[in-house]
């Protein structure tokens, strides 16, 4: 009987570590289709630091090296407060008409998110218009075990999502008005 006892103890023990894991990386994918041509959609977005000019939420995005790689632009969202972060542009590929950028640190209460990565480019799709596509990486904004509700995985994977449909929506807006 005590063997029996002594397997299942040391059964339960070796098993809790597989039951208990920490935060897996999430990937967010979100397009827009745009019937304007690359050059033209490229010319919206192309300034790093023109984040505010068609990112609805954002109020302000200074970059303090403009398109250079490991220039920091500094987010200012429209929101009570004035929330801020900043953002570091780790490639800038004018040829590719992209860019990659990071989070280093962000407060969770303003985006759920850890060790953040993001890409947006304008890719030709063909039909003589153009797909912006913006994608992204990183872990929810809890990284123990058993994350509240409002900075879980879901929670995390939803904002990031939120942030990349009102840009894209409002590149294409901005796009297709020729404004």
């Amino acid at each position: 009987m005590k063997i029996f006892a002594l397997a299942a103890a040391v059964i339960a023990f070796v098993a809790a570590p597989v039951q208990a894991h920490g935060p897996t990386r999430q990937k967010i994918v979100e397009t827009v289709e745009i019937a304007k041509p690359v050059d033209q959609v490229w010319a919206i977005i192309k300034d790093y630091d023109a984040l505010s000019k068609w990112h609805p939420a954002v109020a302000s995005s200074v970059a303090d090296k403009g398109n250079e790689v490991g220039s920091v632009r500094k987010v200012v969202l429209k929101a009570p407060g004035d929330p801020s972060f900043d953002e570091v542009l780790e490639k800038y590929d004018a040829a590719e008409h992209s860019y990659k950028y990071e989070i280093p640190k962000v407060d969770p209460k303003i985006l759920p998110v850890n060790t953040y990565t993001s890409t947006i480019s304008v890719l030709d799709n063909g039909k003589g218009g153009s797909t912006v596509e913006w994608k992204g990486a990183f872990y929810r904004g809890y990284m123990l075990n058993d994350p509240p509700p409002e900075l879980n995985d879901e929670a995390s994977a939803a904002a990031v999502r939120g942030v990349y449909r009102a840009g894209l929506d409002n590149i294409k807006a901005l796009a297709e008005s020729g404004k």
